[in-house]
């Protein structure tokens, strides 16, 4: 048993109420549990609680065992004073505060029912995969639904952070923000913080003033990502070079030393080369993008703005010296649809933020036209009952994984409690 599942009961009432006594046999009136701080110090604040004839108002601690108190030192921390009930599972020793006055004990098992017992041992039996695989197709869609809106945007507000961070790094400069953020989507999990340090080694003001000449966006992206060096003989990698070596003394940009990009394991259309130049093609194309962006109202605007091709150069390649058949290296309507999971809803949901506007119901409209992302955890959570059919599911439900499943807070997890309801 955890100490959380004990939080649950008191929070909730999830026991008998009527019939309560302490350790010393005085009748227990719970008129509040409290305020659950969740903080350092009582876990209870400001319950109001009678015990005997005596109302109290104070705080409550809860523990597995009674010696807990002692085994935490409660007994020397003032912020443990004003505790008036001390509420555990099994009472094996008396306390008292540092003064010798005892404090009030409830032992909470000789009132939980069975039935919460049993479900919470069920919730919390060994897994092969999350506590709850074999009851969560069991669960209302409309909870499941409302749930995952609050986990959806739970995950905007953890990928909005570093939005802002990289805003104060720019001087507010939203342009700059998304083009670091579009290199590092780019790049994909194998070569996103790379690309990401390649696009913040380059000022944006030089990327809006080469815009004009493709070729000069791409040499600045590939010589600060480390494509240009060492010799080849082939004649478009020396056009690359000479470029930005000029363009490097004409900026006074200093020489970078990031880890190399990688090519194994990479499909040919995910090298860094064709990713690369396909966003200098996008920058060369579209000028403004931020605030073309912010207009974006359908997913189907997103394709028209991102139907970019890499340079012709790599029409027949995909590295420098190594040619190879033709075929269009147009960015596909899946990798689109990452950059809008990944780049363009974090970004008009942080701007949207910054400038205390509401645009929950735009997002979630927009999200909810991109096809359902598929990994190991969305073939998991369709396994056992929650498919996906849009990329706002999987969104959810791989917050869900990560930040409750993974973390064991099934009695933070509305499908947990969900589990446990109406039991007492």
């Amino acid at each position: 048993m955890k100490e959380d599942f004990l939080h649950y009961l008191w929070k909730f009432k999830k026991f008998d109420t009527l019939n309560l006594k302490t350790s010393k046999s005085e009748d227990v009136t719970i008129s509040n549990v409290g305020q659950y701080l969740e903080l350092a110090g009582p876990d209870f604040f400001n319950a109001q609680i009678t015990i005997g004839d005596q109302k109290w108002a104070g705080n409550v601690e809860i523990h597995l065992k009674s010696s807990d108190w002692y085994a935490h030192h409660h007994e020397n921390d003032a912020a443990y004073e004003n505790v008036i009930l001390h509420v555990v599972w099994e009472h094996d020793i008396e306390i008292f505060r540092k003064n010798n006055i005892e404090i009030a004990v409830l032992e909470l098992k000789n009132y939980v029912g069975k039935s919460v017992l049993d479900s919470y041992q069920l919730l919390m039996k060994p897994k092969s995969w999350i506590f709850c695989e074999k009851q969560i197709s069991t669960i209302d869609d409309f909870i499941v639904r409302n749930w995952q809106e609050r986990l959806f945007f739970e995950r905007l507000e953890r990928k909005s952070k570093p939005i802002h961070d990289l805003l104060e790094q720019t001087n507010n400069d939203w342009e700059a923000v998304l083009f670091c953020l579009l290199a590092k989507n780019f790049g994909l999990n194998t070569n996103g913080d790379i690309f990401f340090k390649t696009a913040k080694s380059i000022p944006f003001s030089t990327i809006r003033k080469e815009s004009f000449e493709q070729e000069n966006l791409e040499a600045l992206l590939f010589g600060n990502a480390g494509l240009l060096d060492g010799e080849k003989e082939d004649n478009y990698c020396r056009s690359l070079r000479s470029r930005f070596d000029y363009l490097r003394h004409k900026y006074q940009l200093e020489k970078c030393s990031f880890e190399p990009v990688q090519f194994f394991k990479h499909r040919p259309d995910n090298f860094p080369t064709i990713r690369l130049s396909q966003l200098a093609m996008l920058y060369h194309i579209e000028q403004n993008l931020f605030s073309k962006t912010c207009k974006i109202n359908s997913v189907a605007a997103v394709y028209d703005i991102f139907k970019v091709n890499a340079q012709d150069y790599w029409q027949d390649h995909y590295q420098f010296d190594k040619k190879s058949p033709v075929k269009k290296k147009m960015l596909s309507k899946s990798f689109i649809d990452l950059i809008v999971i990944n780049t363009i809803v974090p970004v008009l949901f942080a701007f949207a933020k910054s400038q205390g506007r509401e645009i929950s119901e735009n997002l979630v409209e927009l999200i909810n036209q991109v096809s359902p992302e598929k990994n190991a955890i969305i073939d998991k959570f369709s396994y056992f009952g929650i498919k996906s059919t849009n990329a706002f599911q999987t969104q959810s439900l791989l917050q869900l994984k990560n930040e409750y499943c993974n973390k064991s807070k099934c009695l933070e997890c509305a499908i947990g409690m969900e589990l446990l309801k109406n039991k007492k």
